[in-house]
């Protein structure tokens, strides 16, 4: 009976953040690999969302992260808690941290945190405020009995779409910093990240840090496939140093103090396109687990519109 038991709790898994889009694939994922799959929802959810999950199968718990028996229940008999939750320091850490400890004290072995994001371990503090909040939980869940995996995935692929200076589409020109117009950036699509993910939640043997990219490409790569999606090549424009980058993001976010209480102020937008060449993943772990189709940088590209 005990062997039984084990067995099947090393198929459930809890995931937080489970309505947002990176959540409810990983839900999806794991229902796909024959996992049982409970989400945290919190008691303000979106009605349709919280369906849809109950709709392919997701146990929906709702619980309010500041009862930790809300928690302590949802925690119960689980193998792996996966989170996906985003926000600031109320949630990546206070938020992350009341769940971590439901986690420990319902004896649940593994914990993988909302660190989907550039490998911050390369970038020294206050060059990503976001990344910041991400370093103050991994010393929290560094310090417990836990076994923490988190999953590095450079950038969402999407972020191609949005006309960042790295990939401007409307005027058609492609950024570099450091005359490193070779420099080889990591991105990886949502659906990969999911998908990777959940296989990493069922290995009880992932190690502490894995490294993902859908595809890695430099500025100059991005000039080329250019040419061949779009009829031209985009021109590449050298923005100078890192270092001055860095000095100016400095310099705005000072000027914009209101921003510390936003996610995504343009200061913070600016300090990803910082990191994204900052930091590279020197090895990847794509070939961990097999039966992942990767999407590659033409299929990502195609997905921008003109």
């Amino acid at each position: 009976m005990l062997y039984h038991y084990i067995q099947a709790m090393k198929n459930i898994i809890l995931v937080a953040g489970a309505t947002g889009n990176l959540g409810t694939q990983v839900c999806r994922e794991l229902i796909n690999r024959g996992a049982v799959v409970r989400a945290l929802a919190r008691l303000e959810s979106d009605a349709a969302q919280v369906r849809a999950l109950q709709d392919f199968g997701v146990n929906v718990i709702h619980a309010d992260f500041n009862q930790p028996s809300d928690l302590l229940s949802a925690c119960e008999g689980i193998s792996c808690v996966v989170s996906a939750l985003a926000g600031l320091h109320n949630v990546i850490v206070t938020a992350q941290s009341q769940l971590l400890n439901a986690a420990i004290q319902a004896g649940v072995p593994r914990f993988i945190p909302s660190d989907f994001c550039t490998d911050y371990t390369q970038l020294p503090q206050g060059v990503n405020r976001n990344f910041d909040l991400r370093k103050e939980f991994e010393t929290l869940v560094d310090d417990s009995d836990i076994k923490a995996t988190s999953i590095f995935n450079g950038a969402f692929a999407y972020v191609l779409q949005y006309g960042i200076p790295l990939f401007d589409n409307l005027n058609k020109t492609i950024a570099y910093y450091d005359g490193k117009k070779d420099r080889k950036i990591d991105f990886t699509t949502v659906n990969n990240t999911a998908a990777f993910t959940a296989a990493a939640a069922l290995d009880n043997n992932a190690p502490r840090h894995l490294r993902i990219a859908s595809f890695q490409v430099s500025p100059q790569d991005l000039a080329d496939l250019s040419k061949i999606i779009y009829g031209e090549a985009f021109e590449l424009t050298d923005q100078g140093s890192l270092e001055q980058f860095l000095a100016f993001i400095n310099k705005q976010r000072q000027a914009h103090p209101e921003g510390e209480q936003e996610l995504y102020p343009q200061w913070q937008q600016m300090q990803y396109l910082y990191s994204m060449f900052a930091a590279h993943h020197p090895h990847l772990d794509n070939t961990r687990y097999s039966g992942l189709n990767w999407t590659s940088a033409t299929n990502a590209l195609q997905q921008v519109q003109n």
